[in-house]
């Protein structure tokens, strides 16, 4: 997990307040947390049994400060640090693991059971309709120090998945949401007021869509941290984000692509995990501030709900959109075009194999606007000039995502589709594109492990729809049609190797490929661009890259 430990101020080794910029956030449920905004916030408050340290690998323990698999991969057992604290005062114990992961799997609030019960696939049973049935989950706690968990078939990332919020230690029973406990305190407190972790912040306040902060857990188990808290300031608006900062409000802040110039970065050095380091001006304020450049494991996409979108709309829209251009035009260049929904890195084969299969596969058109076949399967669907498709796309409040947008639809103007824009808040896109109501939508994934199984679980249709408990996606992607069910069968085959061997990481590359050109058939997420984030940072703030 990456943290920030050091003076946010410049004044000496400790102390002072880090003054950040964050979007509206949703909860500080850890089990909730599925927005980048909230998870910002909640990777302070909570820590698990294992981390990556300062953003790096491999993972190591962090609660935990050792553990043993057994030679069959099936059995996981941690012996905890002594003496970690809770923000309460509590002491840190198996058992509070077990509860932790009961709610993982079982809170009606869990936005993230399927990692504990599918990815990970610690051992469970079902009721009648598929769900967990509550109380069944395969922990144990040996002793106070001692947690073990048995798992259904072996998972080659399953300590890397551990390190995530959603992982991360509660004090057993402090909230009711799971059977067997009546809880120490109302939902909407622990959510929201008092979200008692083992982290090394505690809250000091939320004040929803305006801001937060956290202060130093003066208890914490682990080194620092070395200031006394963070300050996140709630801004949607892009300008004013960067307003905010060129006014020395913010200690460490991201440029909008609209403010930004490469020809202003000058890197000096790149590490073995591709991340950039150097310095970025002048600012608008005169100053040079420090560049860190990373590549993310994102893809950030156009999604459809596709009962709601006809396939022909959907390949229109893929035909239209030239993802080399977007990334070039709109995007200044900070990341690279997306053909797949998993990232040039962890692709099977590495970034030569992704590139060459998009070249040679893509149905759309790579690095190219097909407007012509975008408007031949729409007037094969019957659609005209006098008788257009009227498509709404939804988007998070962006300006590049805007320029996009736009550009976007006066292509498809041409092609029979008439194409309106809708922006939002993120809190409320996300909470529209959950219930269903929108037809088309910008969101971003960022991946809990390194591998492509952790993005392509969202290709899958059986979790596509807000009636399945474990939801991965929101495309309500039916399971009928040659598209879906070559997908089904691909994450079967992802599901029936999941071993950390030779022979299973084969299987899988092969499944995970099937699965992007199912994904390409149906066109149900549109991939547009991966992510590279930047960080930048005023030399009067004495704080590491990492």
């Amino acid at each position: 997990t990456d943290r920030e430990t050091e003076s946010g101020d410049g004044g000496g080794d400790t102390g002072g307040t880090l003054n950040l910029v964050n979007a509206s956030m949703t909860t500080l449920d850890p089990v909730a947390a599925s927005d980048t905004a909230s998870s910002e916030v909640t990777t302070q408050l909570f820590d698990g049994l294992m981390h990556f340290p300062n953003g790096g690998i491999p993972v190591k323990p962090l609660l935990a400060k050792g553990y043993e698999i057994s030679d069959d991969f099936l059995t996981y057992t941690f012996t905890l640090k002594e003496g970690a604290q809770f923000h309460d005062g509590t002491e840190v114990t198996a058992n509070d693991f077990v509860y932790a992961y009961e709610r993982l799997a079982g809170s009606p609030n869990s936005r993230d059971a399927a990692d504990i019960l599918d990815a990970v696939g610690i051992n469970h049973e079902r009721d009648s309709e598929g769900s967990y049935e509550p109380g069944t989950l395969a922990t144990e706690a040996v002793d106070d120090y001692t947690f073990r968990f048995e798992i259904s078939q072996p998972f080659h990332a399953a300590l890397q998945l551990l390190s995530n919020d959603q992982f991360g230690a509660l004090p057993e029973g402090i909230v009711g949401d799971v059977e067997g406990y009546e809880g120490e305190m109302p939902y909407g407190e622990f959510a929201s007021e008092n979200p008692v972790g083992a982290g090394p912040f505690t809250l000091e306040q939320w004040e929803s869509g305006t801001s937060a902060a956290v202060s130093r857990f003066e208890n914490y188990h682990g080194s620092g941290p070395k200031i006394d808290g963070v300050q996140w300031q709630m801004i949607e608006d892009s300008t004013a984000v960067y307003n905010y900062a060129m006014e020395g409000n913010a200690d460490v802040f991201d440029i909008p692509t609209a403010n930004y110039s490469a020809s202003k970065v000058s890197i000096e050095r790149t590490d073995d995990q591709g991340r950039e380091f150097g310095t970025y001006g002048p600012l608008r304020n005169g100053e040079t501030a420090n560049y860190l450049g990373v590549p993310t494991l994102s893809v950030f996409y156009l999604g459809f709900r596709m009962p709601q979108v006809p396939k022909p709309v959907r390949q229109a829209v893929a035909y239209a959109l030239n993802q080399n251009t977007t990334v070039e035009k709109s995007f200044k260049g900070r990341g690279v075009p997306a053909y797949h929904y998993s990232v040039p890195s962890v692709y099977p084969g590495g970034a030569q194999a992704y590139e060459q299969h998009a070249k040679q596969q893509y149905p759309y058109g790579y690095n190219e606007t097909r407007v012509d076949e975008a408007r031949r399967v729409m007037e094969e669907a019957g659609y005209s000039q006098e008788d257009k498709y009227e498509l709404e796309l939804t988007m998070y409040q962006s300006k590049t995502w805007q320029e996009t947008a736009k550009r976007l639809r006066d292509k498809l103007a041409s092609a029979h589709i008439a194409m309106t824009i809708q922006q939002a808040q993120f809190s409320t896109l996300l909470t529209r594109v959950r219930n269903g109501s929108v037809q088309m939508f910008t969101l971003g994934w960022i991946v809990p492990w390194a591998a492509p199984d952790a993005f392509v679980k969202h290709l899958n249709p059986r979790t596509s729809s807000e009636d399945v408990k474990a939801q991965e996606s929101y495309n309500n992607w039916s399971t009928d049609g040659e598209a879906a069910q070559k997908a089904i069968s691909a994450w079967e085959q992802v599901q029936n190797n999941t071993a950390p061997t030779d022979s299973a990481q084969q299987a899988r590359n092969e499944a995970y490929v099937a699965m992007e050109e199912a994904n390409w058939a149906a066109v149900a997420n549109l991939p547009v661009y991966h992510e590279t984030t930047s960080r930048f940072w005023y030399d009067s703030v004495d704080i590491p890259p990492f």
